[in-house]
């Protein structure tokens, strides 16, 4: 054989071997998927940030009773709001014999590695209510957060349509605080512009966590005491505004989000101006559906897409309903959210 023909054959070897190891690196990159055996009940890791929040506990019961009606099992992990402990949980989950992974993420970002690494495994993952940014996740399901954000800015601007304004956001670590935000200053924004209110302060705090943020609105009314309305990232954020509120005997309206039951009672005694109501069972039902889907292998359909960071993810956005004194009745009370007799418990009517 000649130099030529010896130089052809190492350069066509070397072809192959860079070919080879290209289609094993696709193949790396493309896990086989999870398979559900046949007559096995699927079973369902659901990792939570935590249950502080009143909303979280209803939740999980409503997810928990419909996995169960499908025939699921659930392993349940709570994070007492700790995303190392929640990133450690993940990939114990993963170990566990689990057929899909369902996630509440304490942190938008600290847990996409933990995620990725439970899809490398080809295990799917439902991302609950928030979002975990760069991950993949096979699907979002979440009300849409902008427009609660919009929700609660319009419906004070229309009660106060000047004067000045406090905005109290979620925590920086959740996404869910960030879509808020976008959708808090598509109302705000234009008003600024135009000189009809202001913003004296806008605080975002590190959790959710209402002593921080009593601590930094006593801040706020110790310098400002002209304050019309607070826009607070929840309900129990919004509770800790209406204490410190009430201590400087300022009279500014709130708008909350989540419609606790203690909310709803606020807002019908007149301590807070409105709240903005998710239908949680739609979300918790519509979740543990899809979590079965997910587990046998079936796939899942979407009208929208969402951007986590990398890349586009199937998306289910639920629409999120406007509270106030008015409407209780025709929202929270109709919805069987909660009762009037617990609503109206401190009201004569």
């Amino acid at each position: 054989m000649g130099m030529a023909e010896r130089r052809s054959t190492r350069a066509a070897a070397a072809l192959v071997a860079l070919v080879l190891l290209a289609a094993l690196s696709l193949a790396g990159c493309r896990p086989a998927r999870h398979k559900l055996l046949p007559g096995k009940a699927p079973v369902i890791g659901f990792s939570m940030d935590s249950l502080v929040v009143e909303r979280w506990q209803r939740d999980l019961d409503v997810f928990t009773r419909a996995a169960h009606e499908l025939g699921a099992e659930i392993i349940l992990e709570v994070a007492d709001q700790d995303p190392v402990v929640q990133e450690k949980q993940v990939r114990e989950l993963a170990d566990r014999g689990i057929d899909v992974l369902v996630i509440v993420p304490n942190d938008a970002d600290k847990l996409s590695a933990a995620v990725r690494e439970v899809k490398a495994r080809g295990l799917p993952v439902l991302s609950y209510d928030r979002l975990v940014r760069k991950a993949g996740v096979d699907l979002y399901l979440s009300f849409d957060n902008e427009k609660v954000g919009s929700l609660m800015a319009e419906t004070l601007a229309r009660a106060r349509p000047s004067g000045s304004y406090v905005v109290i956001n979620g925590a920086r670590n959740d996404y869910n605080a960030i879509m808020l935000n976008t959708g808090i200053h598509r109302v705000l924004d234009p008003m600024v512009a135009s000189g009809k209110i202001r913003i004296v302060s806008e605080i975002w705090p590190s959790f959710w966590d209402s002593d921080e943020v009593r601590a930094d609105m006593e801040n706020v009314v110790a310098s400002e005491r002209g304050i019309d309305a607070v826009i607070a990232g929840n309900d129990m954020l919004a509770e800790a505004v209406i204490s410190v509120l009430a201590e400087s005997r300022l009279t500014a309206i709130v708008a909350g989000q989540d419609a606790d039951l203690a909310a709803c009672q606020r807002i019908a005694e007149g301590s807070q101006f409105a709240t903005v109501y998710k239908p949680i069972d739609r979300l918790a039902l519509k979740a543990a559906g899809f979590a079965v889907m997910l587990a046998k292998g079936e796939s899942v359909e979407t009208d929208s897409t969402i951007d986590d960071g990398l890349g586009k993810v199937p998306y289910v956005r639920l629409e999120p309903i406007p509270v106030v004194k008015e409407t209780l009745e025709s929202t929270v009370i109709k919805d069987s959210f909660h009762t009037a007799s617990e609503v109206y418990r401190n009201v004569k009517r």
